[in-house]
């Protein structure tokens, strides 16, 4: 009941996202505007409009009947590409919730994401190893580069009071920088190109397939998943997630209850750059087998969007990442099928972030501080 209380919030900023999002759509068609001598006939052709850019939203993000020629698991393509594009984005958003919890606003998960991407490539197209023992080294890579990158902004913070919003944007941009250099060495430089293209990592440490060749999603998406669960244990059932609340709580005060703020803050950028560079790691070995400049995306931008949404809560973000998953697959079909511009998705995704941001604005819109309020009173009233 507590869980489904948390969820209240993110679901209607998520409604009326959709709901002016479909405004927008609608009234942005000249068929629509063509009907507004006939106030009805507007009404109508407006919700048909954004009714079927919603199902081609759906119908690319979930599933496609259109596909069922060839198999009905066929007709999940676009589930597949929901959870490959979700993967990566569940790992950077707990990156920032993790931090979120100890006090910390980690802008850096990008870099991080870069710097575990570089790592898993490295491994994966440099050594030859056996199929199991490939992957699992390349993953390791990436989390101990990404670690280390993170957990360098944690050290500075902890030693010099260096401000983390700082230091991690100006990162971001190392790691960027940084990665484009690499991809002009011979060390890193597909042999026979000019373009800044990596080899490809050997099939032994790609991340296998969950529904068959033909389907993308593979084993990253259950790494993101243990990786969520992971996140939650650290949290709620031991007693470093219980240090990192206390110093996000009040720093102050945990130090004088002996806790180490220091290295509280170091640990836990250390392991929110370690869950960064483990969603390069899934997109490296999963479906980007070869390392480009954009390789990173905006993987980590939108972790901060993921992790805001779901309240900064390991099961919030997951569902926060399938539904960003489901946008940026689900997009292109929209755009192709309703001739609606792709960059309605980003509409929606700042609308979401917007309302989210504007609790007061959502409770005021469904009454809901009244209905609480009500639900109080009439609690004290009983129990008087």
């Amino acid at each position: 009941m507590k869980f489904l209380k948390k969820l209240t919030l993110p679901l209607l900023a998520f409604a009326m996202a959709l709901f002016v999002s479909g405004l927008l759509v609608a009234f942005s068609d000249s068929k629509v505007l063509a009907l507004k001598s006939s106030p009805l006939s507007m009404l109508a052709k407006a919700f048909s409009t954004a009714g079927s850019a919603y199902w081609a939203l759906f119908r690319g993000s979930i599933f496609d009947s259109q596909l069922t020629d060839a198999g009905l698991l066929h007709g999940f393509y676009p589930l597949s590409e929901t959870l490959v594009a979700a993967s990566p984005l569940i790992l950077t958003g707990l990156s920032v919730a993790l931090a979120f919890k100890a006090g910390l606003f980690n802008i850096g998960a990008q870099g991080q994401f870069i710097a575990g991407a570089i790592g898993a490539s490295y491994v994966g197209f440099h050594f030859e190893m056996p199929i199991i023992i490939h992957a699992i080294a390349a993953i390791a890579a990436a989390m101990v580069c990404a670690g280390l990158y993170g957990g360098f902004v944690g050290f500075l913070k902890a030693r010099t009071g260096a401000h983390e919003v700082i230091v991690t944007i100006m990162l971001n941009y190392v790691a960027g920088y940084f990665l484009l250099w690499l991809l002009s060495t011979s060390a890193f430089l597909r042999p026979g190109r000019q373009d800044p293209l990596a080899p490809e990592v050997h099939t032994s440490a790609r991340l296998p397939h969950l529904f068959g060749s033909e389907l993308r999603a593979n084993l990253g998406f259950i790494v993101a998943l243990l990786g969520a669960g992971a996140v939650w244990w650290l949290l709620n059932r031991s007693t470093w997630g219980f240090k990192f609340r206390a110093v996000g709580a009040n720093a102050s005060a945990s130090r004088t209850a002996g806790i180490s703020v220091g290295r509280s803050t170091t640990t836990v950028m250390f392991i929110a750059g370690a869950l960064a560079g483990l969603g390069g790691a899934v997109q490296i070995l999963g479906s980007e087998p070869a390392m480009t400049a954009g390789v990173g995306g905006s993987f980590g931008f939108d972790a901060i969007t993921v992790a805001l949404l779901g309240r900064g809560t390991p099961i919030g973000t997951v569902f926060a990442a399938l539904l960003f998953g489901a946008l940026r697959a689900g997009g292109l079909t929209m755009q192709a099928s309703t001739d609606t511009p792709l960059d309605l998705v980003l509409v929606i995704q700042a609308l979401v972030v917007l309302f989210i941001a504007a609790p007061a604005l959502i409770k005021a819109i469904f009454r809901l501080k009244s209905v609480e309020a009500g639900q109080a009173v009439a609690s004290k009233g009983w129990n008087g």
